[in-house]
């Protein structure tokens, strides 16, 4: 048995954490396919090859990693009698469910392929919350609360991708018997007083990407290098930090009811998504998390193939999950190509299931009572209260109809629960939405069903390894675009609002937190079809993702990514329904392409086409910008039967020549 330290080699040859060719010359020292000396050669001529037209610098670096690794491999001895040695621990705690202890763990074993058919659920389905029994602990630093210097913003938790950082506020006499080690300080809220507040890392969950500590506003005064939350290794704090979050899990959430829709108060809400296996500092699983948040324990998701499929619902874990009444997303995978349609089949499904538990109780009316038939009658969005309300109805008809001898209550009482209005989400990448499922995409937003997509735009083709898409931007390289796309950015959004009946937004969480978090609430309460666009940092773009909400802004500021709101129900009050939520470019657009690897490529090997894109570029995000603009500074007549004033004359020719 060999072992060695290579993220130490990383750190200390200069190449971050960034192991891979230190593990190469491991396997290559070890496994004998080649003399050792032939393939480090073999290595080195391979590292010249792929980054020389980085730099000798770059060049450098990899070569003084494959030398420390050598010096940095041993052995590690085996006693003949071990006896004395300690057990392997187990895979999953004795804690986890049996279906985790029998299946989940074998697979996470290695030894899948020795399961029988007889293991699996029969129907296909597949229990959610399972990714919390899997403990991966690939961070090797883990974020560390200072509550003397934190304000208690909660943005470190919205922008978690990985949802390993949480915060609660509760009453102090629920500290009784809490670890000597864990942290609380007293909550700063007028609604909540008297309460106690804690910020939280789950230590095996975390991957480490220190996006928390990126977005933490709260500096350190006797040390402005420090924030109120600070990266501190992860393996002398595994132990008690594992402590402290299972006493942490056990202290209660909030009343639903009783939480504002603004961001610091919405991380109090429980996510249903969590410990995904997304890359580290992942640009698209924080918008998963916050809408699971805010209306996971009665969403229904269908997801195209992609990223958000492999790591939402790939086996053996799975990262959605319920809450404490058991109540949580209902997940589905389609292909590629017909999302759109499978989601809005979803949504046709579950209206018909309304429809007939409707009419089921109104049949049932004489022997339920009027006024029960009325509550659970009621249109329009409704709030937690009501909602809330709503399912206490239910669970009050559901006593009722046991002592109802008749097929109608027996038949309700299956399907009552489809009363309660269901919040169906369509999500998929850039690749389905711009590309190979658009006709789809594009037919389900004429339907003008209540159904909401969100687009987890990464620019590229993330999961299948970073070909081109109709997203990708001018003058990006990508696979299929080594020599740099030569057509701008299909705006898709642009597309949808021609329409005039769909909800439409784009948004950037790392930007502007708040305008996301309102841009999710307004298009799950509009009764249509909405559209949002949320752009994804992604390792695929070539930076350091724990710069993930800096690039954010660069790409609002710069105006590649113009964020704003389109709600057609602004229309029906005379308002313009376009809201532009970022100013006019601020910042070079050439600025934010600097920072990222598709688009430094390009200048690499052909500056003076990349510099003729970077114009272009900046010409068209300019020209784009203004052109919303003008859009959202139109006057709006009120449509007919909302007061409008009577038609305007026809325009003169003269007028019509002007335009």
């Amino acid at each position: 048995m060999y072992a060695i330290d290579a993220y130490d080699v990383a750190r200390r040859s200069g190449m971050g954490g960034r192991i891979n060719t230190i593990m190469q010359v491991c396997f290559f020292k070890l496994s004998g396919v080649l003399p050792p000396d032939e393939a480090i050669d073999k290595i080195k001529k391979a590292i010249e090859k792929t980054y020389g037209r980085k730099g000798p610098e770059i060049v450098r670096k990899n070569f003084q990693a494959v030398d420390n690794a050598l010096d940095a491999l041993h052995e590690v001895p085996i006693p003949a009698d071990n006896e004395n040695g300690k057990p392997l621990p187990p895979v999953v705690s004795p804690a986890a469910p049996e279906f985790v202890q029998r299946v989940t763990a074998t697979m996470l074993r290695g030894k899948g392929d020795l399961l029988p058919v007889s293991a699996f659920p029969v129907d296909g389905t597949w229990p959610v919350g399972t990714a919390k029994w899997e403990k991966r602990n690939v961070a090797t630093e883990i974020p560390v609360w200072d509550p003397s210097v934190c304000i208690q913003c909660n943005k470190c938790v919205n922008i978690c991708p990985h949802a390993a950082i949480r915060a609660k506020f509760y009453d102090p006499a629920l500290l009784e018997g809490a670890p000597e080690t864990f942290k609380s300080t007293k909550f700063r809220s007028r609604d909540f007083p008297d309460q106690l507040y804690t910020l939280q890392v789950a230590p095996e969950d975390c991957t480490g990407c220190s996006l928390c500590v990126q977005v933490c506003p709260a500096k350190n005064k006797a040390d402005p290098r420090r924030k109120a939350i600070n990266m501190e290794p992860q393996l002398p704090l595994r132990e008690t930090e594992r402590t402290n979050y299972e006493f942490f899990l056990s202290l209660p959430n909030p009343d639903r009811t009783k939480i504002k829709p603004e961001v610091k108060m919405s991380q109090f809400l429980e996510p249903l998504f969590e410990y995904s296996g997304a890359c580290a500092g992942c640009g698209e699983t924080p918008y998963i998390k916050l809408v699971t948040q805010l209306f996971g324990d009665r969403a229904v998701i269908a997801n195209a193939t992609g990223c958000s499929s492999i790591y939402g619902g790939n086996l053996p874990t799975t990262p959605y999950t319920t809450n404490a009444e058991g109540r949580g997303p209902a997940w589905s995978n389609s292909l590629f190509e017909d999302n759109a349609e499978f989601g809005t089949g979803i949504r046709y499904a579950l209206d018909h299931l309304k429809d007939r538990a409707r009419l089921l109780l109104h049949r049932l009316a004489p022997q339920v009572g009027d006024e029960l038939v009325r509550n659970l009658c009621i249109d329009g969005p409704l709030d937690e209260a009501a909602l809330k309300v709503m399912r206490d109805q239910v669970a009050a008809l559901r006593e009722k109809l046991v002592s109802i001898d008749s097929p109608d209550a027996a038949e309700l009482n299956q399907i009552a629960d489809h009363l309660v209005p269901k919040s169906v989400w369509i999500f998929g990448g850039d690749g389905w939405a711009y590309d190979i499922g658009y006709g789809g995409l594009d037919h389900v937003l004429t339907l003008g069903r209540n159904i909401n997509i969100l687009v987890l735009d990464t620019e590229v083709y993330s999961n299948t390894g970073g070909q081109r898409s109709k997203s990708t931007p001018l003058g990006a390289t990508a696979k299929f675009s080594m020599g740099g796309k030569e057509a701008p950015k299909k705006d898709l959004g642009l597309i949808a609002m021609s329409y005039g009946n769909v909800y439409v937004a784009r948004i950037a969480i790392g930007a502007k937190d708040t305008q996301t978090l309102n841009a999710i609430r307004e298009a799950e309460s509009y009764d249509g079809p909405s559209l949002i666009l949320a752009y994804s940092p992604c390792i695929a773009h070539g930076f350091a993702m724990h710069l993930g909400a800096e690039q954010q802004k660069l790409a609002v500021d710069s105006g590649h990514w113009p964020l704003y709101r389109f709600d057609p129900r602004k229309r029906d009050e005379g308002l313009n329904p376009l809201t532009l939520d970022s100013p006019p470019p601020k910042a070079a657009l050439a600025r934010y392409r600097q920072n990222e690897l598709r688009f430094r490529a390009l200048e690499k090997l052909n500056p003076e086409k990349a510099h003729e894109y970077a114009e272009v570029a900046e010409h068209i995000s300019r020209a784009r910008y203004h052109m919303y603009r003008q859009m959202a500074e139109m006057s709006v007549l009120k449509p007919p039967g909302h007061g409008a004033d009577e038609a305007p004359a026809e325009p003169s020719a003269s007028e019509v020549a002007d335009n």
